[in-house]
């Protein structure tokens, strides 16, 4: 029920109000999408138009870890791991245990970088099994260098070879230490009779860089070649993968 003013008067109906009631207040802007939101999107774009040579290390790495961490910027966490590690290739190889040790590295970053390393080896071995390993020397060597070059403890792998020196099986022996790998020669010549291989080649890595043979390296080698003699089998070579550079008992004259 309308009532009456001070003076008697009834109000005009469009100009009746309670002047007590506040107004609602303005709602707030909403707040500006953090930096890194649009920089996703721009290094996303940037990948896909002129692929990784256009990128820095960090920046791919940041690709990586984006999906690990969705909503923080990720470049800080990319920089420090570059700090400890060096470079891209040697971040993804790098031990897991190493990797969790780097301020803001939690498991789910760790498990995006074994991705990647997995992803590349897989199609590195792809392009080599099957094929003849004279042919393809040089797709050979560098899915070695992609596995065990950046590898920070020894690895020893055998590659099993056909009568036609096709590619037929590749398979990590052991690991290590930084400058020690234990190979047990029975158990080399004992798969290769398993997979009816004809010839073997040797391939470990060395940490330390320098891929000369030590009197170890060729003392072993002697052991599994006599080994695998004794039952009609050859090894055709055996390679030391250094960061940098190779060596081939073969190409020194030590097989």
């Amino acid at each position: 029920m309308t009532t009456r003013n001070q003076f008697g008067e009834m109000p005009f109906p469009e100009f009746e109000q309670d002047f007590n009631v506040v107004p609602p207040a303005p709602k707030p802007a909403p707040a500006p999408a953090p930096h890194y939101t649009n920089h996703r999107q721009r290094l996303r774009a940037r990948f896909m138009r002129a692929g990784a040579t256009a990128l820095a290390d960090y920046e791919m790495l940041e690709l990586v870890l984006f999906r690990a961490i969705p909503r923080r910027d990720v470049k800080p966490i990319a920089k420090r791991l570059l700090a400890e590690f060096g470079d891209f290739n040697r971040v993804i190889t790098a031990p897991a245990s190493r990797l969790a040790k780097v301020q803001g590295v939690g498991e789910a970053a760790v498990r995006e970088l074994k991705i990647v390393e997995a992803a590349a080896q897989m199609l590195g071995q792809a392009r080599v099994l099957g094929q003849n390993v004279i042919t393809s020397w040089s797709a050979l060597m560098e899915y070695c260098k992609t596995v065990m070059a950046h590898r920070e403890t020894e690895q020893f792998r055998v590659l099993y070879l056909d009568r036609k020196n096709v590619l037929i099986a590749d398979e990590a022996q052991a690991s290590g230490t930084v400058d020690h790998v234990p190979v047990y020669p029975r158990e080399v010549v004992k798969r290769a009779l398993e997979l009816n291989a004809s010839s073997l080649i040797l391939v470990h890595n060395h940490p330390s860089g320098s891929p000369d043979p030590s009197d170890d390296d060729i003392l072993m080698t002697n052991r599994i070649a006599e080994a695998a003699k004794a039952l009609g089998i050859s090894v055709h070579d055996h390679i030391i993968i250094g960061k940098e550079r190779d060596s081939s008992f073969k190409a020194l004259g030590l097989l």
